[in-house]
């Protein structure tokens, strides 16, 4: 096939995955899987660089921390952690209460999943706000960035960077270490801090149109349900999906984009927020169920694990921590030739003994992967190879070259991170830095520098989504709890996305300079 039509096919299939992926018509797995399909169709790409995604240990680590998360989850660590750092005192302010927790959240978050982090807090800091007579919704959002600011500081703060640093290895580089890309994520998280600690109350909305049912909460008869992607009535009206027969409660109300909407007006889509009418034993039942993101019924709900448990979760996430960080050094290679002691070794280490103890049921552990998000990237990997192969990678990494007069490295690397982020925004992180890798390679091999400041540039902007509810599952989350409107995501979050673009394009050069290859 003519090379100039397989630019065209892969950059239609592109824009059509884009598309879908905006209107939110199927999950992004099965999108991103769809265009993989459509490209070995074509002959761009094989069947083996279509399934060599699957394989991918940047891919197969995320599998495992998603295990790793939910061991620490279930020990309730977290809760503990964070219910001594909020007390219930009458001199408390947003202010103090944002200088307890958000730091907190963004050092956690540096090394687990998100997603888990955020669901576990929620519920604590609704229930302290109440009674310290705050503003939840002043909490919710910032909640989420500081988990976001906090998954920049480490390679396995967020699935992006294992992304990334998979691909960076089957392309023969070294990968990130550790803590690397905290030179500059970790700039930007406290940057990031300082914005929300001294703006963010005053950019937030107040409870004024978030409607409380304590009474029914505390009863624990009313339960708050965050669909996910795996809700069997995704895209079905309430009169097409039984939701009572299904689960045994009925629906109050439905919340999405900050309005309250009548169940019988409803088509249900993932991150909607349900108001439930339950008997009582809802979570209990339903508490497992990879169909609800979060359940939340206003009371204290804690995970029955002894406390022998607790401690060795946590001392074998440090184990995993040390491990990973020391490991890849050169004088353990010495130490011990033939193995590598990286990310992936003690990832797979852990995850095992955790099961073995039984911190996580090892019966039920494919409940606690979320299987669409691996799918994803297995498939944002095909897709990349296929731009490489179609040359649209270099035909756009050409243009990022003649965009500037002297084809300054700094041009494109701005250019790479607007796009990148723009793209993160609205769709998804891992499909987004996939995208943008090939570009990335291309655009260094153009200009005759070192790759690793645009590899870096395309962690940082993959996962800054600030501005948007939609392009990271956590904003989801806290924006149907939260009852926010897409704007007041705008309003808090647009200035952070500039914070993070400044330093960025400050600090990256200057720790990865453009150095010529050689």
């Amino acid at each position: 096939m003519d090379a100039n039509i397989e630019i065209w096919i892969v950059l239609a299939g592109l824009c059509l995955m884009m598309g879908m992926l905006i209107a939110d018509w199927l999950r992004p797995g099965f999108v991103l899987f769809s265009g993989v399909v459509l490209f070995m169709c074509t002959g761009i790409l094989t069947p083996h660089e279509a399934l060599a995604g699957f394989g991918n240990e940047g891919m197969i680590t995320v599998a495992l921390l998603f295990l790793v998360s939910e061991g620490v989850r279930r020990s309730d660590a977290l809760g503990h952690l964070v219910k001594w750092l909020l007390p219930v005192r009458r001199d408390m302010t947003v202010r103090k209460g944002y200088l307890r927790i958000l730091p907190t959240i963004v050092a956690v978050s540096a090394f687990l999943n998100n997603t888990p982090v955020v669901v576990v807090f929620i519920p604590i800091i609704k229930q302290w706000a109440r009674r310290t007579g705050l503003a939840v919704r002043k909490f919710l959002i910032p909640l989420s960035y500081a988990a976001i600011l906090g998954g920049m500081c480490t390679l396995i703060g967020t699935s992006t960077n294992l992304v990334v640093h998979g691909m960076m290895l089957d392309e023969g580089f070294a990968g990130f270490s550790m803590f690397e890309l905290g030179k500059v994520g970790g700039c930007i998280a406290v940057v990031g801090l300082l914005y929300m600690i001294l703006l963010g109350n005053r950019r937030l909305p107040d409870d004024s149109t978030l409607e409380e049912q304590p009474r029914a909460e505390e009863s624990g008869r009313e339960v708050e349900a965050v669909l996910g992607p795996r809700f069997p009535g995704i895209n079905r009206t309430f009169a097409e999906f039984d939701f009572r027969s299904h689960y045994g409660a009925g629906i109050r109300s439905v919340r999405r984009g900050g309005e309250e909407l009548p169940p019988e007006s409803v088509i249900f889509r993932a991150g909607d927020t349900l108001v439930l009418e339950t008997d009582g034993t809802f979570i209990d039942r339903w508490g497992d169920s990879r169909v609800f993101l979060m359940l939340s019924n206003g009371s204290e709900h804690r995970p029955a694990c002894p406390r022998w448990k607790k401690w060795l979760a946590l001392a074998l996430l440090v184990v995993m921590i040390a491990g990973a960080t020391f490991g890849s050094m050169p004088f353990m290679a010495d130490l011990v030739p033939g193995m590598r002691l990286d990310m992936f070794f003690w990832v797979c280490v852990v995850a095992v003994l955790m099961a073995c103890f039984g911190i996580f049921p090892a019966k039920k552990y494919t409940k606690f992967i979320s299987w669409d998000i691996l799918v994803t990237i297995a498939s944002a990997l095909a897709i990349s190879r296929a731009m490489v192969n179609s040359g649209l990678a270099d035909w756009i990494a050409s243009g990022l070259s003649q965009l500037s007069s002297a084809a300054s490295p700094w041009v494109v690397l701005a250019v790479l991170y607007i796009t990148t982020n723009l793209i993160t925004e609205f769709i998804t992180n891992n499909a987004a830095a996939a995208f943008a890798f090939p570009v990335a390679l291309s655009a260094s091999a153009h200009l005759g520098v070192d790759p690793m400041p645009f590899f870096v540039a395309i962690c940082i902007a993959a996962s800054c989504s600030f501005s948007s509810p939609i392009g990271y599952q956590t904003n989801m989350i806290v924006q149907g709890i939260g009852n926010y409107r897409f704007r007041d995501f705008v309003r808090i979050g647009l200035p952070l996305n500039l914070i993070a673009f400044v330093v960025s394009m400050v600090l990256i050069p200057l720790f990865w300079p453009f150095e010529p290859l050689i």
